[in-house]
């Protein structure tokens, strides 16, 4: 009964990060229009997020441990690869495209993962796995609204940064599971985030911070910090140990749904019936992916 309650718990953990995570877009696009570009959001952001993580780690002593004497240096590529290229290749994704393009061109992730744990297992993908990856192209070319008056004001960068953020995205997601260590999760996440932190810092130098509304900048600081830095990095590494990563890129879905919402109602940007419904096609292809998968999934399973 402890097993399944934690196995819960885990899942709730993974869809709060997600959700964490979806809203996030709305909010970068809030900041764009109050007059930040993306070197200062994402210098602030980042930053932000990882004192944040370090101050957690300070105040629970449960968390004290000597990182060195764990697989720090896979941890550390992972904030590299996973955290600090998702934050560079998304922020600039949604300074060139609208919120709502931008989640659906980073919710590639979902097949991406697939592939990956494909190549990993070295196994052929399943039939369901395949019917999956129709649904969410064919779901994506609805989302992405291609109308000819739509498509106009699409920029290509965007659209390549924004497959590029899912691919990063998918690393992390895959990876994350898949290092074992007796790390406090605020501790796994703050290493994970110093790492990414010099790397950020060469696109995005912290003296930006440090404009002629600091202060304002460091309030947006925070918030996009929690939103897209603390929350997700440390509810997925309590929660995708313990049910695996192909589980958790089905959980992961609720980004979508959140993300648009967002868009819709914080924004006020125009999400056509046509995007409904592919939101809806990608969705039931992430649940068709593992129909077969998620019922035999352990806890601490690879996926």
């Amino acid at each position: 009964m402890k097993a399944k309650a934690s196995r819960w718990l885990a899942v709730m953990l993974v869809l709060l990060g997600a959700t964490s995570y979806g809203m996030l877009s709305p909010f970068i696009k809030m900041a764009y229009d109050r007059g930040f570009n993306d070197v200062q959001v994402s210098a602030s952001q980042i930053t932000m997020g990882t004192a944040i993580l370090w101050f957690m780690v300070l105040v629970n002593r449960k968390a004290w441990a000597n990182p060195f004497r764990q697989p720090w240096i896979r941890m550390a590529l992972i904030g590299i690869f996973g955290l600090a290229l998702t934050t560079f290749f998304y922020n600039n994704t949604l300074s060139r495209l609208d919120a709502s393009l931008s989640i659906v061109l980073l919710f590639q992730f979902t097949w991406i993962t697939i592939v990956m744990e494909c190549l990993y297992t070295r196994t052929k993908p399943s039939r369901n796995q395949v019917i999956a990856v129709v649904f969410v192209l064919a779901g994506t070319l609805l989302a992405v609204n291609l109308s000819s008056g739509a498509m106009r004001a699409v920029q290509p960068l965007g659209v390549l940064l924004g497959l590029m953020s899912a691919c990063t995205y998918s690393l992390f997601l895959f990876a994350a599971g898949k290092v074992k260590t007796t790390l406090h999760a605020s501790m796994k996440s703050a290493i994970m985030l110093t790492a990414a932190l010099p790397v950020l810092y060469i696109v995005y130098p912290p003296h930006t911070i440090f404009s002629a509304n600091a202060g304002t900048l460091l309030g947006w600081g925070i918030l996009l910090g929690l939103l897209g830095s603390v929350l997700p990095t440390l509810f997925f590494n309590i929660g995708i140990p313990a049910i695996g990563s192909s589980l958790s890129a089905m959980l992961a879905s609720m980004e979508l749904p959140v993300a648009l919402t967002g868009a819709l109602f914080i924004l006020g940007e125009r999400v056509l019936p046509s995007q409904w419904a592919g939101m809806v096609l990608i969705l039931l292809g992430i649940v068709v992916s593992e129909i077969r998968t998620s019922a035999s999934v352990r806890p601490g399973g690879g996926g």
